[in-house]
């Protein structure tokens, strides 16, 4: 319900507004769809080169038996996976070096955890050795540092197999087994945003409901349920929402952890500004069949240290970007982030109503006057405080003026195709009759009338 009687207060942060009488202004959230860095990560499926680019025929000594090697590892790969999809702690275990109590530990750890996903299916998979010689000393000869694919998707949750990465250290045991003795060695190498899962970190609780996911810290059974009950009001807003509807499920991550899949929180401006994140999930990994990866999905990751600030309007902007992701990773961004506060401020059930008729006027009044574009890419999070509304503007006039169906084509050809400014305007053109230019030109007419 709205709030009646209150005076207006000043915005805690550039993500909220103050409340007047009988209406609520809307939110300015700088909630990002994170572009992960790739850049310095494995080449997958190269076995050739050290990690330093140099070659390494001799890293492997010529006793190992690399065929062999790799379908005894294969055995402890599959063996592991399969443990997890029957519930088998002991299988999972056996072939984690019994000496390295740490390890044994936080395997043990990985299990419980990852047996509360509720996999639908689950698979490892040996991508490319690396080469290390403070390892190799440190673990013998036979040492094998692996890059590893995970292949998987939650039941109910992920519509197709998405994949993560990890690294794994081997080395061969006197019966001609392979042990793991090292799960961190390649954690520094392998690409932002594809690995440092929510089950990778200390012991987590994992609380579902229909098409919905939220992972918090073990012993945090009101968070999960207070986010839950939150993410199935956004998940069905969305659904509604979106031009063509979004049949896809909510993913929230609320740990204590600052660093978890692309997103981190160490960062000074991420750890004072954003509330949450919506962070890529591969459907190919970066290096594969591009060097960005391909993508499949986007899980939430909510700022540990705004996690008192999340409401069902904030996890209604990720779920419109978790929504887009598959569309492609070229949409401008105040196409993004436009759409997905639109998405956002629209009646929603368990929030209040928004003024929106009064933000509209403010918008215009005080950022659309002053503008002489739209916001750019490379500065848009840099001027956040009127990025964010003028996207929103500009999204408001798209979905007036041309409705629903247009706009998502639109993002839709913009996302996939939008490489170059020729390209989006061609694309603009095509679907609106006006370039980006245009579009602000069309902002303050309308203003001016």
């Amino acid at each position: 319900m709205p709030e009646s009687g209150r005076h207006p207060a000043p915005p805690r942060s550039r993500h909220a507004a103050a409340r007047r009488r009988t209406r609520a202004w809307p939110l300015l959230l700088s909630l990002a769809l994170v572009a992960v860095a790739v850049a310095g990560g494995l080449a997958l499926h190269h076995s050739s080169g050290r990690a330093d680019g140099s070659e390494a025929a001799s890293a492997t000594t010529p006793d190992i038996d690399l065929a062999a090697r790799a379908a005894a590892v294969d055995k402890v790969l599959k063996k592991r996976s399969q443990a997890v999809l029957a519930d088998n702690q002991k299988d999972f275990l056996a072939d984690v070096d019994p000496g390295n109590k740490n390890l044994v530990a936080r395997q043990r750890t990985l299990f419980t955890n990852l047996r509360q996903f509720g996999f639908a299916k689950l698979t490892y998979q040996e991508l490319s050795q690396q080469f290390d010689d403070a390892i190799t000393k440190k673990y013998g000869p036979s040492t094998y540092l692996v890059a590893i694919a995970m292949t998987y998707q939650i039941r109910g949750i992920d519509m197709v197999p998405v994949r993560a990465m990890l690294g794994y250290t081997f080395t061969e045991r006197p019966t001609g087994d392979w042990m793991l003795v090292s799960d961190t060695d390649l954690d520094e190498r392998l690409p932002r945003g594809s690995h440092q899962e929510a089950w990778d970190t200390g012991e987590v609780l994992v609380k579902r409901a229909p098409r919905v996911l939220v992972v918090v810290e073990k012993g945090q059974d009101k968070l999960a349920t207070k986010l839950v009950g939150m993410a199935s009001s956004a998940v069905t807003a969305v659904s509604k929402s979106w031009p063509g509807g979004w049949n896809g499920s909510g993913v929230v991550i609320g740990l204590d952890d600052k660093i978890v899949r692309g997103a981190d929180y160490t960062q000074p401006k991420n750890a004072e500004d954003a509330i949450a994140m919506a962070t890529w999930v591969y459907r190919t990994l970066p290096g594969e069949a591009t060097a960005e990866g391909q993508r499949a999905d986007s899980y939430v990751v909510i700022n540990p240290r705004n996690r008192g600030r999340v409401d069902a309007r904030t996890l209604a902007h990720e779920f419109t970007h978790v929504a887009t992701a598959p569309y492609g990773p070229y949409a401008p961004r105040w196409l993004v982030e436009g759409a997905a506060t639109y998405v956002e401020f629209l009646p929603m059930g368990g929030a209040e109503p928004l003024a929106i008729g009064k933000y509209r006027q403010d918008v215009r009044t005080k950022y659309l006057a002053k503008a002489k574009s739209l916001p750019a890419d490379a500065t848009f999070f840099q001027q956040s405080d009127s990025s964010y509304p003028l996207s929103w503007l500009a999204l408001d006039y798209l979905f007036t003026r041309f409705g629903g169906t247009e706009v998502g084509t639109l993002y839709r050809e913009m996302a996939a195709l939008g490489t170059t400014q020729a390209d989006r305007d061609r694309i603009m053109l095509e679907h609106v009759g006006m370039t980006e230019a245009g579009l602000l030109q069309a902002l303050k007419a309308a203003a001016a009338a």
